[in-house]
């Protein structure tokens, strides 16, 4: 296996993070089977094909759409493979990646104290933070929240194979309503969640819209002035600066864009401001970010 940047085994990493989206994995895999096998069949038995559907088309009509009924046939499966190589390749290392991305991007964690990791799933961005921490010699702490209590006991089990389990607490709760006081945090990350808080309403759904802006807004106010937050989305980035530059926020950053889960994907980072001022703010494309 190869390493990653931080010299470490893929085998290692998903042996300690195993794979989330399984179940669209095997889904497109089969499909991609499935698919791949219709179009051999195609190619074997063409002639058979050509002289079946000759009782249902007019005289050559029949070769053409067999074949063309082949060539996207195939085309299908080449298709959901590479759906499938792309669920696979984000579900663990895109995010290991991204999350190293995320945490260079703070500049000095011994100075963090108390961090967030929003909807921290299996930890691995909450363990990269964590990692930072302990690499630092900081007496800091990264809290790790999840909807789901089962989800965060699997989130501390990872920290611990990480061995930054000191460094960690877990916590359940609902991100629309954060049991943090104002301004607790140095740092809040965020990798992939935000865009599916509300999806029970459907993703484009006012209704859902209005959830997000309520999570961007418990974000800010948990941060403390002057902190520092790290937000890595699907679909929904350009509403969330829209919302950001509503709240005064500064120093926004947004990344180049990044297919995850065969979707588009920016990380956006911003500072609360120590004194929040009337204005709109500048959005600044960091390439870097």
């Amino acid at each position: 296996m190869g390493k990653t940047a931080g010299n470490r085994d893929w085998a290692q990493i998903y042996a300690i993070y195993g794979i989330e989206q399984w179940q669209t994995l095997v889904f497109l895999l089969f499909h991609a089977f499935v698919f791949s096998l219709l179009s051999v069949l195609f190619l074997i038995y063409f002639d058979q094909i050509c002289f079946f559907l000759d009782s249902f088309f007019l005289s050559g009509a029949a070769r053409l759409a067999a074949g063309f009924t082949g060539a996207v046939t195939a085309l299908s499966a080449v298709c959901l493979l590479f759906a499938a190589a792309n669920f696979l390749y984000s579900d663990v290392p895109l995010q290991y990646q991204m999350a190293q991305r995320m945490v260079s991007s703070v500049g000095d964690w011994s100075c963090v104290k108390t961090a967030l990791d929003l909807g921290c799933g299996r930890g691995i961005l909450l363990n990269a933070v964590a990692t930072q921490l302990k690499k630092t010699g900081s007496s800091g702490r990264v809290v790790g929240l999840d909807r789901s209590k089962r989800t965060t006991l699997s989130t501390l089990r990872t920290a611990k194979l990480e061995g930054v389990q000191e460094y960690v607490t877990c916590r359940e709760g609902d991100v629309r309503t954060l049991p943090f006081g104002d301004n607790y945090f140095d740092v809040v990350v965020s990798s992939v969640f935000v865009h599916t808080v509300g999806k029970e309403h459907g993703q484009k759904s006012v209704e859902a819209a209005a959830e997000r802006m309520r999570v961007l807004g418990e974000i800010v106010r948990v941060v403390k002035p002057g902190g520092l937050c790290v937000v890595w989305d699907l679909l929904h980035v350009p509403e969330y600066v829209r919302r950001l530059q509503e709240l005064k926020m500064e120093d926004i950053r947004v990344s180049e864009r990044v297919t995850a889960f065969m979707a588009a994907s920016h990380i956006v980072s911003f500072r609360k401001p120590s004194e929040l001022v009337a204005g709109p703010r500048e959005v600044r494309l960091d390439w870097r970010c």
